[in-house]
């Protein structure tokens, strides 16, 4: 029998986007950062989040959605990724919701322009509602992390 995960829901560029909550350390509204150079576009800098520096990126940017405005809903999603802290920024986090792993489909080569190796799969929620799963490992690669790691130090 397929198990229940526990998602947080959030929005980028009007999709529906979804990560498991125990990758989740905490969701931050927007805070001013410090830019880093020699970091990829789509690194926004660092923040300190209650004395641990964190390196924020932009997941627009990242996906090469088009950028806009950060508003009042603008969040920052904590994650771990392979032992690393990284913040995501998200248009909004909406929801935590249960999904039954019987409902994840796996996703096509490109949805609403993003590539299938950052999804981890295609949820169908009620009659018609998708929503896209995220695959953190590959929203980093392994050598953009070893990069974000030399941020922390």
């Amino acid at each position: 029998m397929a198990e229940d995960k526990k998602i947080i829901v959030f929005a980028l560029a009007h999709e529906e986007y979804g990560v498991e909550v125990d990758k989740v350390k905490t969701i931050e509204r927007m805070q001013p950062m410090t830019r880093v150079p020699k970091t990829p576009a789509f690194v926004k800098g660092v923040i300190n989040l209650r004395g641990v520096v964190v390196p924020v990126i932009d997941l627009r940017s990242r996906f090469g959605l088009p950028e806009t405005e950060y508003s009042d809903n603008t969040r920052v999603i904590i994650v771990a990724v392979n032992e690393l802290e990284v913040g995501l920024i998200v248009d909004s986090a909406n929801d935590v919701i249960d999904l039954n792993e019987d409902n994840i489909e796996n996703p096509p080569e490109v949805v609403g322009g993003i590539k299938a190796k950052y999804l981890h799969g295609i949820a169908k929620i009620g009659e018609d509602r998708l929503l896209v799963l995220m695959n953190l490992e590959q929203v980093l690669n392994r050598d953009e992390i070893i990069q974000l790691e030399k941020i922390e130090a």
